[in-house]
């Protein structure tokens, strides 16, 4: 029949691609096999272990449904790394799989040779399937032996919930049918299985959705966590709890969140948000992007913070002096790695405050981004000692500012003595604009040349990157970029 055709056709395209790549002999028996179904079904008892995996692998792109299902019954390792097999997710080889599981959670006891513990959905964990295939001839890397041998030694441990591991990606008004069925499927098992999931993103998706689904899963799993959804602040609150459930939440980025439309209600929504964070022990990324709500309620948050921050990122936000001043005096960013302020306007700050911030964070800065944040000489002045301080500097962006030369001649010698410094973003120099702010050409050739002059000066190879804002061909909030300035 067609359907046969079809598998048979997957199968010479397969043999074919294997000139290249010779199949090994396991392979070949492998795939012969599934010619006969039923026989591959009742053989997989006496099935060495070394077979299951390329034999796993016909099944699936053959699209051998019984087979699947037999399979995950006598599955020996520990985890089914079904994601890695699936481009984009297949319902009806889910539905094969998880009849297996089935089957296997109401057996009273496992079956001697099933080692099945975690079935994983995410894309990832494509080197198992190299590995056990054939791809790697000349033998696998000794940490993937190393997790096969650990997969075969945890059988003995007294019976546990079986995981599955999914994305989380909530981006539409419903749920697709892949996801559908599985969490009605594991809402259906929850005191056999639990879904668990390491990287939730949320995007213009109902709030009552998001939080049918996460009662499904084990929100201790969460490690990232990004909602970017035109969010009042009292849908934000709603999540909240939620929230404070992630304890092992490492990086969490809220964006778009706004004012409520009943006023009155924002500082009781800001308290029941803010408190949340008291309980995100292991919190070493924050990033905070286009929040009505944050200008004058910095604090709150900042004092909820229980643990030193790796990176923090608050963008296009509106942020008043005393929000400055509590985040340069708080003790939970003196460890920095990264600092993005960009978009924030510096221009009406007072200017001793942006030199505080730099001097916190000095010992351990290695990214700086304040782009767009209407900088212009006289601030980046009082600026320059604590940057000449931060050490272990490697990426600096000052885009999209109003910078002369002169000062930007000050900027290079003051950080030419920043042994790691090797990225480099500054805005096309206020000389090179028209009195009109259109850029001319010429212009900006002669500020490139006097730029270059400046770094053959002061005799350190390096490369910087002078970019117009806006760019002309792509819109107000991007840059463009041309050649850099490279002195070797």
């Amino acid at each position: 029949g067609w359907g046969d055709r079809v598998r048979g056709d997957s199968f010479r395209s397969r043999v074919t691609m294997s000139v290249q790549n010779p199949l090994r002999l396991l392979d070949l028996a492998g795939m012969s096999l599934l010619r006969d179904e039923a026989s591959t079904i009742t053989a997989l008892k006496d099935l060495p272990t070394e077979l299951f995996p390329p034999v796993f692998m016909e099944a699936f792109y053959g699209r051998y449904s019984e087979t699947l299902k037999a399979m995950v019954q006598a599955w020996p390792f520990v985890r089914l790394p079904l994601g890695g097999l699936m481009k984009v997710p297949h319902l009806g080889t889910l539905q094969a799989v998880l009849a297996g599981l089935d089957i296997l959670l109401a057996q009273k006891d496992h079956p001697r040779r099933c080692k099945l513990r975690v079935l994983d959905l995410r894309n990832t964990s494509q080197d198992f399937w190299r590995m056990w295939s054939g791809y790697r001839v000349h033998g696998c890397s000794s940490s993937l032996m190393a997790q096969v041998a650990e997969d075969r030694s945890r059988t003995k441990q007294p019976r546990a919930p079986l995981e599955v591991f999914i994305e989380l990606h909530l981006k539409e008004r419903t749920l697709d049918g892949f996801l559908t069925y599985l969490i009605r499927w594991v809402e259906q098992r929850k005191a056999s299985i639990h879904l668990c999931c390491k990287k939730l993103r949320i995007l213009s998706f109902p709030i009552e959705n998001i939080m049918k689904v996460l009662s499904m899963v084990q929100l201790d799993c969460i490690q990232e966590v990004q909602v970017n959804c035109t969010w009042h602040l009292s849908t934000l609150a709603v999540f909240a709890p939620l929230l404070g459930q992630m304890g092992n939440v490492q990086r969490l980025l809220l964006s778009n969140i706004h004012m409520s439309a009943l006023a009155g209600q924002e500082q009781r929504h800001i308290v029941q948000i803010t408190s949340q964070f008291l309980r995100l022990h292991h919190l070493r990324d924050l990033h905070l992007e286009s929040h009505s709500f944050l200008e004058g309620c910095l604090d709150q948050m900042l004092r909820c913070l229980t643990t030193p921050l790796d990176n923090l990122a608050i963008t296009h936000c509106l942020l008043s002096d005393s929000d400055l001043s509590h985040l340069s005096q708080c003790p939970n960013i003196s460890q920095l790695k990264g600092l993005d302020l960009s978009g924030i306007t510096l221009t009406y700050s007072s200017p001793e405050l942006l030199p505080v911030l730099l001097e916190k964070v000095a010992a351990t800065l290695q990214e700086l981004y304040l782009e767009q944040c209407g900088i212009m000489d006289s601030h980046l002045e009082t600026i320059l000692q604590p940057l000449s301080r931060c050490s272990q500097l490697m990426f600096l962006s000052l885009r999209g500012n109003l910078i002369s030369m002169a000062v930007m001649e000050k900027l290079l010698r003051h950080t030419s003595g920043l042994p790691s410094l090797s990225q480099e973003l500054y805005p096309v120099p206020q000389e090179s604009y028209s009195s009109q702010r259109i850029l001319q050409p010429g212009r900006l050739a002669q500020c490139r040349a006097e730029l270059f002059e400046i770094l053959r000066v002061l005799g350190r190879p390096r490369i910087i990157w002078i970019s117009s804002s806006p760019c002309l061909h792509c819109g107000d909030n991007t840059f463009s970029h041309p050649q850099p300035i490279v002195y070797r």
